[in-house]
């Protein structure tokens, strides 16, 4: 899925996507989203700047975020993502963790571990 790979590359950005999306009148400042999925600063703010160029979130003047798909075919997407999490999270959680390059993918496999394995 498209979709997943350009704009959700973790669970965290699932989550976080999908907190937004529950509610979409509400808006959030960034450290309610940090407090409300126990994640780190760095972590919802690249999300987020993630999710605004592509069209999914909506930023005000005051630096707060609310979901507003830039389209009925972005709106259309988050909700079957949405859908199919609910009914299937653990494909879902393979599909966002597998490598998008199938040569990184066969790189990683061979990564030396650090803790002496």
């Amino acid at each position: 899925m498209d979709f997943v790979r350009e704009h959700v590359r973790s669970v965290w950005a699932l989550e976080l996507l999908l907190l937004l999306k529950r509610d979409p009148t509400r808006c959030w400042q960034p450290a309610e989203l940090v407090r409300e999925l126990r994640a780190s600063q760095a972590l919802v703010h690249d999300n987020l700047v993630r999710f605004e160029r592509g069209g999914l979130v909506r930023i005000d003047d005051t630096g707060c975020y609310g979901y507003a798909p830039a389209g009925s075919v972005l709106a259309e997407l988050s909700e079957r993502l949405e859908a199919a999490y609910r009914e299937r999270p653990v494909a879902i959680i393979n599909l966002i963790a597998k490598p998008s390059n199938p040569v990184q993918g066969l790189a990683d496999a061979f990564k030396f571990r650090g803790d002496g394995q």
